[in-house]
């Protein structure tokens, strides 16, 4: 049996995500598009991933396994003429459009697969579909976000995340990265989450990261500031001042390439992008609608700092879209996220 770290054509998985959503369609989609450079293994129910590729195309051939037959005797590897599915099985009947907690647990099994498979040497990497945050957590289980929880069950105790791009415009920038120093918070708590030991090791995550996965020998890392015009000399607040300047020059002693903090609505413009690998944001929405206004529909969104490489896309599960009916949902983003996977395995072998 073959495994995920080994082949000419990696092995990646793809949690299939919130199965009411666009997540099955998109992941089956892209995985047969990109089915000659990538030996993707999908992560959801067998037989509704069956049924939903067979209604997209015919052509779509998708052989299942039991997660205890792959346990027992390893993965094996499929040729470019089909895709696999890891049967994660659902608990109710799907009803695009339209959530059932009653699946909420079924969808934190294939994340949990996922880890698992990574950790045996299944997989080289994961890609995640879209989930719907409400359904896990009305199934009775705490949960923020894939970020946050791919941390815990991995024991990573910091993991940055980072959203990534071609820019849709022609402007200079080739690739546009803007990672966070904080996530999934209320705004009014975004001032207290933020410290000087904080930064210094999500600064420490992106160089290492940028370096190791992204094959960058010295990344150039901008950082914003907190406050309108980056606190103005602390007439707009001090967080400038008294946290982010200090975490910048102690990474700076490091070796880190970080400058800044620099006012976060004119750092955005060709002539200071062109000039750096990534640009470190506060908060979530002070970076992300920048970057999803210029690459949104072909963004990728990466967690680093975690043993293991997952991407995913930079959308939802677009109920709206999959109460259509198949067809009407744009898997460009699953396509970047699982090339982006791939470059990534790539680098971090090299």
């Amino acid at each position: 049996m073959a495994t995920g770290q080994g082949q000419a054509r990696p092995t990646i998985c793809i949690t299939t995500g919130e199965p009411a959503g666009i997540g099955p369609e998109i992941a089956l989609r892209a995985a047969w598009a990109l089915r000659g450079q990538v030996n993707c293994v999908l992560l959801g129910d067998a037989a509704f991933l069956a049924m939903t590729a067979h209604a997209l195309d015919p052509e779509i051939r998708v052989s299942a396994l039991s997660l205890q037959a792959v346990r027992n005797g390893g993965l094996p590897h499929f040729g470019a003429e089909r895709l696999c599915a890891i049967d994660v099985p659902l608990a109710a009947h799907v009803v695009p459009g339209t959530l059932d907690k009653e699946n909420g647990r079924a969808v934190l099994a294939m994340l949990d697969a996922a880890i698992e498979g990574v950790q045996a040497g299944w997989f080289a990497a994961v890609v995640t579909a879209p989930l719907q945050k409400s359904t896990i957590n009305d199934a009775g289980v705490p949960f923020s976000g894939h970020t946050e929880y791919f941390a815990e069950r991995t024991g990573t105790p910091q993991v940055v995340m980072m959203l990534a791009g071609a820019p849709a415009a022609a402007t200079g920038v080739a690739q546009l990265r803007v990672a966070l120093a904080t996530t999934h918070l209320p705004l009014k708590d975004v001032a207290g989450a933020l410290t000087q030991e904080g930064l210094g090791r999500t600064l420490d995550i992106l160089h290492h990261d940028l370096r190791t996965k992204f094959g960058l020998a010295t990344p150039r890392i901008l950082v914003t500031g907190l406050n309108p015009h980056a606190g103005e000399n602390g007439y707009l607040g001090r967080e400038e001042i008294d946290t982010i300047a200090p975490a910048l020059a102690t990474a700076r002693a490091r070796g880190i390439d970080a400058r800044g903090p620099y006012p976060a609505d004119t750092l955005f413009q060709p002539k200071y992008l062109e000039d750096a690998d990534c640009v470190l944001a506060m908060y979530h929405d002070q970076g992300l609608p920048v970057l999803k206004f210029a690459t949104f529909g072909h963004g990728v969104n990466i967690t680093l700092g975690l043993p293991l490489i997952r991407t995913s896309v930079d959308h939802g599960t677009a109920l709206d879209l999959a109460a259509k009916g198949l067809g009407h949902a744009d898997c460009g983003s699953m396509e970047q996220a699982i090339a982006a996977a791939l470059a990534m395995v790539r680098a971090r072998r090299a």
